[in-house]
């Protein structure tokens, strides 16, 4: 069996471990902390950061999106990346919106503040910094509604990469009860679909010491 070094609460993480249920790969999960910085990780990840795939021949591919390409590449049923050249690119393109501009202008914001600083022993949330991070989210979320109210999925009529990238930013704000929901109905009924697939099963149970996930958070009729 593979193994999936990750950390529960990281978005790219998720992001891998979505896609790899809903392709029905098993994987079995290695909770890893980066910060540690354990030697014998570095040697498999040279940047010392989760996401790292290890195949059961002892590869290792590392990084969230070169780990989603590759399972594209060598598991493609079912497909997430569309047949024609034009829709793989809005697919990637709406993927990395969330895996670059949504992470650093909101996940960062809210998760290092509420969730990795107490984890690493960084002290108290600064409350300006999350200010910033909801101010953000409530702009995005107002992006995602758009997607969801003009196509059927994110990136277009079939569900791809881009909505497991979206969904997976957006669960671990939805863990920490980040997201003001009733204020995007268009990306919560798309939240709704995606929260609702098997591949969710495994992310919904996540919980983590101490910190417990808001009510609403593995309610499938949220």
């Amino acid at each position: 069996m593979a193994r999936l070094y990750h950390l529960p609460l990281s978005p790219f993480c998720r992001k891998v471990r979505l896609i790899l249920a809903e392709k029905r790969i098993e994987a079995a999960l290695i909770e890893e902390k980066p910060w540690e910085r354990r030697a014998d990780f570095r040697r498999l990840s040279p940047s010392g950061q989760v996401p790292a795939l290890v195949e059961r021949d002892g590869t290792a591919i590392c990084d969230s999106v070169a780990i989603v390409e590759y399972l594209e590449e060598t598991r493609p049923d079912p497909p997430l990346l569309p047949t024609h050249a034009v829709e793989r690119a809005e697919a990637r393109r709406v993927a990395q919106w969330f895996d670059v501009k949504f992470h650093t202008e909101v996940t960062t914001h809210l998760l290092h503040e509420r969730v990795y600083k107490r984890m690493r022993g960084e002290g108290y949330p600064d409350s300006n910094i999350i200010r910033v991070g909801a101010a953000n989210l409530r702009a995005h979320l107002n992006y995602i509604s758009w997607l969801a109210a003009n196509r059927r999925w994110l990136a277009g009529e079939a569900m791809s990469i881009a909505d497991f990238a979206a969904a997976a930013h957006l669960s671990v704000l939805d863990y920490t009860g980040d997201v003001p929901w009733d204020q995007a109905l268009a990306a919560k009924d798309w939240y709704a679909r995606i929260k609702s697939r098997p591949a969710f099963r495994d992310i919904l149970a996540d919980r983590t010491s101490g910190l417990p996930p808001a009510p609403h958070y593995d309610d499938l009729d949220f």
